[in-house]
């Protein structure tokens, strides 16, 4: 593997600790900037889990964890790069989100593609799938 493969690589990963970081800080226009303008957000089997396009998806989750507090882990990651543009990745995932009406634990992970546009990486496609959820009603 070469160096500059080994810097997407790197590139990669801190993209998706800003994910992280940016959504749990709420930092929503950031945030969206973590996505190609075309990505696609999936977080359930359902075809209404699913937000198409960088607007909507900042749209649709900030309005979900507008009231909550949440912590989003990612780690062990499997990343493959296709070619100099595109890369696929696994991430592991824990989320914990503790919103005034249920409170929630996840375990699972995400999968994703990645686009490379003017130099920077950026999410294309990702899906959560998740391996146990834990939803607790509060009301």
């Amino acid at each position: 593997m070469t160096a500059a493969q080994l810097a997407d690589i790197e590139a990669i990963k801190r993209l998706k600790a800003r994910y992280f970081r940016l959504m749990d800080t709420k930092r929503w226009q950031e945030w969206g900037e973590v996505f190609t303008e075309d990505g696609r957000l999936q977080w359930g089997p359902g075809a209404d889990e699913v937000a198409e396009g960088r607007d909507t998806i900042v749209r649709i989750v900030s309005r979900v964890l507008k009231d909550a507090v949440s912590c989003h882990y990612g780690h062990m990651p499997e990343i493959e790069l296709i070619d100099a543009e595109n890369a696929k990745g696994v991430w592991a995932m824990i989320d914990l989100v503790d919103h005034p009406d249920w409170a929630l634990r996840g375990f699972g992970h995400y999968h994703e593609e990645y686009m490379k546009q003017g130099g920077r990486w950026r999410i294309h496609r990702t899906q959560l799938t998740r391996l146990r959820e834990e939803r607790t009603p509060k009301r």
